[in-house]
């Protein structure tokens, strides 16, 4: 799908398609969702320059992400996309910058793109003097909803907690239930942490390889809007890392609380097995039904032997329930 909107000012107007722009005197931007080799060829042809692929997207070497061509910068981010479901992924977001116009290409739809188009179609919605002022309200954006997913991850860390280690009023059986489903979550949002951080990390690689040069104009402008850019990044970055310490300790301490509800049932059987000891040893005597054994004709000498069953059994138990092992 091609989108194609013309800068008019303070906000942009969505055009039917390439032939309602002038290359020469508009600044316009190009949004290509999910384009077919024909549409690629489309753009190409309009714009005169090269369209990377999907495959050239997801390459990861720096020199594949940021390089010029054709009097254009090629930058591609790692987007995490579809972060509100429960299958998030990661997308490449390709961004080719000219003095004239801005083209971006992904593969996936965005709510942070989408906020930004509807944002930019209003009056004063967006101040446009330059492609990169087009280029920066999108990253913006961008960041603004990796900040979104990080509050968050950041509640369903708190509600995890809560569940974990103050919910005192459950069973046992409804404890460990409580502990496996919260492993589960809490791998899921550790991946989706994981891949937060991977795209903040991208975004910084961005920002240290975007060209100053290409701005002929406002470059203080686009200077201040880049280092508070950059500090954004910083901020996220050092806040996702403390989620991720916080996962961790999680994780453990919830592997730990498992681990001890084992060895509390193995405590269990460890001790039900010693008490049940001496009886057994009792009940093998006397099922030995040996000649001379004295107790075999008396008359209280069953009644006896279930009572000393008993009492052997219950020393031990006592025992144990002073000493605190049960």
């Amino acid at each position: 799908m091609i989108n194609v909107y013309k800068v008019a000012g303070d906000y942009i107007t969505k055009m039917d398609g390439v032939s309602d722009i002038q290359k020469e005197k508009d600044i316009f931007w190009i949004d290509l969702v999910s384009p077919s080799k024909e549409e690629d060829a489309e753009i190409e042809a309009f714009l005169d320059l090269s369209i990377p692929t999907k495959q050239d997207m997801q390459e990861i070497e720096l020199s594949a992400q940021f390089y010029d061509e054709d009097n254009a910068q090629y930058m591609t981010l790692s987007v995490v996309a579809q972060m509100h479901l429960d299958n998030p992924t990661k997308t490449p977001v390709t961004f080719i910058l000219t003095p004239r116009f801005l083209v971006t290409i992904r593969y996936e739809e965005l709510i942070s793109l989408n906020n930004f188009v509807t944002k930019a179609k209003k009056r004063g919605g967006v101040v446009v003097a330059l492609p990169e002022d087009l280029m920066m309200g999108i990253l913006e954006s961008l960041i603004n909803r990796v900040a979104d997913s990080l509050e968050s991850v950041g509640v369903d860390i708190d509600t995890l907690s809560r569940d974990i280690f103050r919910n005192k009023k459950s069973g046992p059986k409804r404890k460990e239930g409580i502990l496996q489903v919260s492993i589960r979550k809490i791998g899921a949002t550790g991946d989706l942490l994981s891949m937060l951080r991977e795209s903040l990390a991208s975004f910084d690689r961005f920002i240290a390889h975007y060209d100053f040069d290409n701005a002929k104009k406002e470059t203080k402008t686009l200077k201040a809007r880049l280092s508070i850019i950059q500090k954004d990044i910083k901020s996220l970055a050092d806040h996702a890392g403390f989620l991720s310490g916080k996962m961790n300790f999680m994780l453990d301490a919830t592997l730990g609380m498992i681990n001890l509800e084992q060895n509390q049932i193995i405590k269990i059987f460890s001790v039900a097995a010693v008490v049940f000891l001496p009886p057994t040893m009792v009940a093998t005597i006397y099922g030995m039904n040996f000649k001379d054994m004295p107790e075999l004709g008396w008359h209280y000498g069953y009644p006896m032997s279930v009572l000393i069953m008993v009492v052997s059994a219950l020393v031990p138990l006592l025992y144990f329930k002073k000493k605190g092992w049960l």
